[in-house]
């Protein structure tokens, strides 16, 4: 009866805690349920079948408007649209609370990982992209008053047909205080240039030898101030020079750190491969690599790291970022989203690039394979 009693009192007080926990649904079923379960979707009003939404180029169309308190369990779209930039030009935001400014912001593929704006499958514990097209997320996201999510189109044509599904409960008492708010967001360098062109390969002596103890050049993934933790990022990678990319490491500067505290070995053991993925793509619950391009320039890759086991904590300020080549002797275009959960407010975002620029293209760079460009 104690450890039933414990079960019911955790539910109550914590229920983002079993809303994604695989581990928990099967013994949580008996146990009666204190949430109304709700769905905002684009099914038809009229009763027919036309189950979309229509987005003409500069609006913004409100998918879900929510009084609290409440937890989204799970989000759905699919898109179709003859924008062959479509992934890039519908932005996703999401607000909390009636806040001014989002906790949730980038181009809709790059928050469900297709951060090259083209499809790939994939599945993880958080984030899957199924076929055909079909757009996933199952982050829990609580807010105590109210949440609005909104998806923008920043092209130039219409979108055709929007549709989605977004589950969430709604509860009759407040969620515990110490609840924290969902938050993900864009970032790019197109490109991340190195301190160099002149290489041949990753291992020049000039390249190899150089030391970077404080993160210095680094691309980064995300500046967060507060108190909260992260739980992992999205990225893709548009190589502008041939080799392998990954060899820069992955830095955390936790609460103010001038060195890291975490400090990585290489980017795909960051990203839980090894050896330049084999040359293969695979994808796990909390890691993978589904898209793994030719070592060389126009090289495409995408790839992924959530640390649901162990989230990592900041109090004050989180820095978290990775080089892009070792020491950022490299000059790739990156692509993320970093996603993490925080006590409001948050730090401002950076202001999203225009629409041309989030469009991935080789650039001119120098060095191995784009000298003459």
């Amino acid at each position: 009866m104690k450890r039933w009693r414990a079960v019911l009192v955790f539910c109550l007080f914590a229920p983002q805690a079993f809303a994604q926990d695989p581990a928990a649904w099967l013994s949580d079923l008996p146990q009666a349920k204190d949430y109304i379960q709700h769905r905002a979707s684009s099914y038809d009003r009229s009763g027919g079948n036309d189950d979309f939404r229509v987005i003409a180029s500069g609006e913004t169309l409100t998918v879900l408007d929510a009084a609290g308190p409440g937890l989204i369990t799970h989000l759905w779209f699919t898109i179709a649209s003859d924008d062959p930039h479509h992934l890039k030009a519908l932005v996703l935001r999401m607000y909390w609370d009636g806040e001014p400014t989002p906790s949730v912001e980038a181009p809709i593929g790059d928050f469900f990982g297709l951060g090259l704006g083209d499809y790939h499958a994939y599945q993880s514990i958080p984030l899957s992209v199924g076929s055909d097209k079909a757009l996933n997320c199952f982050f829990p996201m609580p807010f105590q008053k109210h949440a609005r999510i909104t998806v923008t189109n920043e092209g130039a044509q219409k979108v055709d047909a929007l549709y989605f599904n977004i589950d969430y409960r709604s509860y009759s008492n407040p969620l515990p205080s110490d609840q924290l708010y969902f938050h993900a967001q864009y970032r790019q360098a197109t490109p991340a240039r190195g301190w160099t062109n002149d290489w041949r390969a990753n291992d020049d002596p000039r390249v190899n030898d150089k030391k970077n103890l404080n993160g210095e050049g680094n691309y980064v993934w995300l500046e967060a101030t507060g108190r909260g933790h992260f739980v992992g990022v999205t990225m893709s990678v548009l190589q502008n020079q041939d080799g392998w990319w990954g060899e820069g490491d992955d830095m955390f500067f936790i609460d103010g750190e001038t060195t890291p505290s975490i400090n990585g070995t290489g980017s795909e053991d960051y990203f839980l491969g090894a050896w330049d993925f084999g040359g293969h793509a695979f994808s796990y619950g909390l890691y993978g690599a589904p898209v793994v391009g030719q070592e060389l320039a126009g090289g495409r890759s995408s790839v992924y790291r959530f640390h649901l086991d162990s989230p990592i904590p900041f109090t004050k300020s989180l820095r978290a970022t990775i080089e892009h080549g070792h020491a950022n002797h490299r000059s790739d275009n990156y692509f993320s989203v970093a996603y993490w959960y925080q006590a409001e407010p948050h730090a401002p975002f950076p202001a999203p690039p225009p629409l041309q620029q989030r469009i991935p293209r080789i650039y001119p760079v120098g060095g191995p394979g784009n000298a003459g460009k």
